[in-house]
């Protein structure tokens, strides 16, 4: 599995990783035999969220996935906007870390920008780090206005990701948000690549696009989307899968080698668009 370095982290992290996101209503024992095997793959790096199922995908699905194997993962959750003050954000992490069943995160996020001050979520995360509960911080669909200000309370090198929507039909963050991530250190982690079930449709004129891409190279199309996901150094990709097929799928995208006629297709096929007003988020 291709590693690279986490942001400003020092810490190597798998390309591809799993999401989690809205796995409370999939089947507990399939969901969770899907995750150690993607851990088998390679794919350390697994991102939850409080928000999920209620803290139901933190303490039943990843809790029991990890068990046993907590030193392979790079551990990501999040804490709500409405928790986000100084004291609730310490107070949040507690809660997961005892839903998880550690005694710390790789990585917190701010879910979204919210209506408490960042000053105080900032000051959380870094009194986090100093009593070891979080090794790293950063947020989550963050526009390039609300970065510059978390960038002006903690200085360079603080931000360790900006956790972002990202798929194929959808590359706002190209405009603006991933130039000013990679300015700055900042790793971008594409959360529901895939669409969250708006994958091109293989009879459309960007599918046949991937279809073709992918028969060259004896890959499927979810792969080569994948792949030129994180064609650039500083995305990482986390896609939700279930069941073992579909993580394995996931995991064989790290070892493609797109060409850059194969990549200049799948970006015509695929253009980003005029830049948004605001950064989607789903």
């Amino acid at each position: 599995m291709e590693k690279r370095v986490f942001g400003n982290t020092g810490v190597a992290v798998p390309v591809i990783g799993q999401g989690t996101w809205q796995m409370e209503d999939d089947d507990a024992k399939a969901v969770i035999q899907a995750l150690r095997a993607g851990l088998d793959l390679g794919l350390t790096h697994l991102d939850t969220a409080e928000l999920y199922g209620h803290g139901r995908v933190e303490e039943e699905l990843v809790a029991k996935a990890i068990e046993g194997r907590r030193d392979e993962v790079f551990l990501v959750s999040k804490v709500m906007p409405s928790n986000a003050t100084r004291k609730g954000t310490v107070a949040a992490c507690e809660r997961s870390l005892k839903r998880l069943g550690t005694d710390r995160l790789d990585c917190y996020l701010l879910h979204w920008p919210g209506s408490h001050p960042l000053e105080g979520t900032v000051a959380a995360f870094e009194e986090l780090v100093e009593a070891g509960k979080i090794r790293s911080w950063g947020v989550s669909n963050f526009g390039v206005e609300d970065l510059e200000e978390v960038l002006a309370l903690a200085g360079r090198g603080r931000i360790a990701c900006n956790q972002v929507l990202y798929h194929l039909e959808e590359r706002a963050i190209e405009h603006e948000v991933l130039p000013w991530c990679e300015s700055q250190g900042v790793a971008v982690v594409a959360y529901s690549p895939f669409g969250n079930g708006r994958f091109p449709s293989p009879t459309s004129a960007g599918g046949r696009v991937l279809a073709s891409i992918a028969k060259a190279h004896g890959v499927t199309p979810f792969q080569v989307a994948l792949q030129f996901l994180v064609r650039r150094p500083a995305v990482f990709a986390i896609p939700k899968a279930s069941d073992v097929a579909h993580v394995r799928d996931n995991a064989g995208a790290a070892s493609l080698k797109l060409t850059k006629e194969e990549l200049q297709r799948i970006d015509a096929a695929f253009p980003r668009g005029d830049a948004p007003d605001e950064l989607p988020v789903i």
